[in-house]
């Protein structure tokens, strides 16, 4: 019971200050926040809200928050760039946040207007926020199922446990010769949140073995990938690119790389030219193969695009210096994405209309 007790008076003593303005803020304003699976809630959907939810792709990431900054502070600040579906802020036992937010929107046109003006907004001093799409996840992972069960056989037990199953695939397990995991795509990511919390709340066992469930994540579907690919590596086509989908192997010399002339340049005119906005790149030296290939991992976030782009991809280096070879991995995963945007469809006649799709 002593100990119970200090727990709570140590709980009460962090971050007392703006915790207290928090609460004033709530009375004030009769907002209800709801805290529950270490979120707090807001909305979702907020009072007088008529209709369904919104579309996919109203929602934004909001990341690197001081861990001391509360909703009173974050609503009005996200509800100045358009109207609020809901608001998540993550929080810890101890009642600080946990360092990132979501913010739903009523519409993709408010998403746009949140990273625009958001996106890198001094918080507090030195402390400037990274707003983004969010990834709207609709894939688990379950891993630990007996190889004798059959893909049919496991569609039907995942439809009957959860709702909204559009595509179930079988893969052998990274860890154990003797399991399969699968991965399971559901309708939307809610239908995928619900299922996950029933299902692990539920317990699943099949065949007497407990399962472990979780989202898809792109370490593990690269894993997955791997182990499911082709055994032998195919020829290498000749190719002037920059880069090569799968690792050179340890006697293979790397074609001439021919630089495609301002290929980030060419990204930029063409998102600016569909009003997607200029291109974020994130870069990092990830491994070297024995050839000298440099593998690099990449992110590359564009603004008012839906899908954004991460992945890993193999650039021949030149003796330019550490700096340049970054540069060339960006001609590169631009090059990739100019060649997805092209077969995207995204309309390019506007005539003063929000764009299908946006």
């Amino acid at each position: 019971m002593e100990a119970d007790l200090g727990c709570q008076m140590w709980l009460n003593a962090v971050n007392p200050v703006n915790k207290a303005a928090l609460l004033v803020w709530v009375k004030e304003t009769g907002i209800d926040l709801v805290q529950v699976n270490g979120q707090r809630k807001y909305g979702g959907p907020p009072p007088g809200w008529r209709g369904g939810p919104p579309p996919s792709g109203s929602e934004v990431f909001i990341g690197k928050l001081p861990q001391d900054i509360y909703e009173d502070k974050l609503i009005p600040l996200f509800q100045s760039v358009g109207k609020l579906y809901e608001f998540r802020l993550m929080m810890t036992f101890s009642g600080l946040n946990r360092g990132f937010a979501y913010a739903k929107y009523t519409s993709r046109r408010s998403v746009l207007a949140a990273i625009a003006a958001l996106n890198g907004f001094e918080l507090q001093k030195d402390c400037r926020i990274v707003v983004c799409r969010s990834t709207e996840k609709c894939e688990l992972y379950v891993e630990g199922l007996p190889c004798s069960w059959a893909h049919g056989e496991l569609k039907k037990v995942m439809e009957e446990a959860s709702a909204g199953v559009l595509d179930l695939s079988l893969h052998p397990s990274p860890t154990s010769k003797r399991e399969h995991v699968a991965v399971v795509k559901y309708s939307s990511h809610r239908a995928a949140a619900m299922a996950k919390k029933a299902l692990v709340e539920g317990n699943l066992h099949l065949c007497g073995q407990q399962l472990t469930i979780d989202w898809l994540k792109s370490d593990m579907k690269q894993k997955l990938t791997k182990a499911t690919g082709p055994r032998d590596n195919p020829k290498p086509s000749r190719s002037i690119l920059p880069f090569s989908s799968q690792q050179p192997g340890r006697n293979e010399i790397p074609l001439p790389f021919k630089p495609q002339a301002h290929t980030v340049e060419m990204l930029n005119a063409f998102c600016q030219k569909l009003q997607l906005g200029i291109p974020v790149f994130l870069t990092n030296i990830v491994s070297l193969s024995p050839n000298g290939w440099l593998r690099f991992w990449y992110q590359v976030v564009i603004p008012g695009h839906s899908v954004t782009y991460s992945g890993y991809i193999w650039v021949i280096p030149d003796k330019q210096g550490f700096p340049e070879q970054h540069e060339r991995a960006k001609e590169a995963v631009a090059q990739r994405i100019l060649k997805s945007l092209a077969e995207f469809s995204i309309p390019t006649k506007y005539n003063g209309r929000e764009a299908d799709g946006f």
